[in-house]
């Protein structure tokens, strides 16, 4: 399994964790609101001298309905503390960061909240 595989396996762990939201690998052709994406993306190298590292970027993206988006916020807030001190199985995580973050809501009414993270991580040995 690739570090970024890891690392969206941690996060979809801590977010499932916090039982207030279905959460999926990409996106689903059918699910309740709130609903949570968890997505790894481009993995580049962060090796050092002695030791495998990988940057790998996580975007997680998390859907609901309303006429506001209140519980977006609060969700998306309390989903930004759930991925502090991930530990995916086999890295250590050096640095997650979260480098943009952004809500707009659709024609239909589906609120989208969309957080980036770039984490970096060096491989256990």
């Amino acid at each position: 399994m690739s570090a970024g595989e890891k690392l969206q396996a941690a996060a979809i762990a801590a977010l499932k964790a916090m039982g207030r939201f279905g959460v999926y690998e990409g996106p689903p052709v059918q699910a309740v609101m709130p609903h949570a994406i968890v997505e790894a993306g481009p993995e580049s190298d962060w090796s050092h001298k002695s030791g495998a590292g990988r940057e790998v970027r996580l975007a997680v993206t998390l859907k609901d309905v309303g006429e506001r988006p209140v519980r977006l916020r609060a969700l998306m807030d309390e989903a930004e503390a759930a991925l502090e001190g991930l530990a995916p199985d086999g890295w250590q995580l050096v640095t997650m960061r979260m480098m943009r973050s952004g809500m707009a809501r659709d024609a239909k009414g589906v609120w989208t909240g969309a957080s980036d993270y770039r984490a970096r991580m060096l491989k256990l040995e």
